[in-house]
Order: structure tokens, then C-alpha cells, then sequence
């Protein structure tokens, strides 16, 4: 586990994870990288962010669960930066997601949140 990870997320909520991104990038609005993802935390537009755990350098990523702790933005991990690209729809792989607007998806991301707070615990 990299040294910014805080907590580890169990497999069925990872996959819940997964499919609301893809349910977002349909009928919401995300960011994508860790510089867009930065902006929407301090304008305070984030919703919910997502971090690739096998980001190197770590440095990239490492200011991210900080700043949305200070922001009382909710955030979780995925598994692996090539995963999070491609449930975005990328060629490339993302270090980081942050979804914006919710669209059709906002009571999920809310329970999402709600199960994510309870593991950092």
C-alpha cells in the first residue's frame, strides 16, 4: 500500500466505485488528472474523489486526501491508475477523478459516501 493511501477499500465497494464512475461519465461531469482534480477540491465544486493507489512518484496524488479532508470532501481509492482510466473512458491511464456534477447518480454517490466515511473509522 502506497504512503498516502489512509485506508483500503473492500472489493464490492471498489466495484460499486467503478460502476458509478461509469454511470457519472454518462449523465454527470467529471475531472480528470490530479491538477483538474486539485482545482475542483478548493473551489469546493468536488462531490467525490477518486485516487489511484499505484500513482509514482506518490507525490502527484499525496496532497489530494488532505486537501479533501479539509474541504469534508469524501474520497476513496482505486486499485490501479490504468483501471480508473479506462471506467473514464481513456486510452490513457488517470491518477485522479473528481466527480463534479452527479447527474442520475446522486443518491448512490451520497450511500457511496456515507460507506466510505464509515471506513475511514
Amino acid at each position: 500500500m502506497a504512503q498516502f493511501v489512509k485506508f483500503s477499500v473492500p472489493k464490492e465497494l471498489a466495484e460499486k466505485q467503478l460502476l458509478i464512475i461509469e454511470k457519472v461519465k454518462k449523465t454527470g461531469k467529471l475531472r480528470i488528472g490530479s491538477n483538474e482534480v486539485t482545482k475542483a477540491i478548493e473551489r469546493g465544486t468536488a462531490k467525490l474523489v477518486f485516487i489511484a493507489e499505484d500513482v509514482t512518484p506518490p507525490e502527484i496524488v499525496m496532497h489530494l486526501p488532505i486537501l479533501c479532508t479539509e474541504k469534508n470532501i469524501p474520497f476513496s481509492y482505486v486499485s490501479t491508475k490504468k483501471e480508473l482510466g479506462e471506467k473514464l473512458g481513456l486510452k490513457a491511464s488517470a491518477s485522479s477523478a473528481a466527480v463534479v456534477n452527479e447527474g442520475a447518480s446522486k443518491k448512490e454517490i451520497e450511500d457511496l459516501a456515507k460507506k466510505i466515511s464509515e471506513l475511514k473509522k
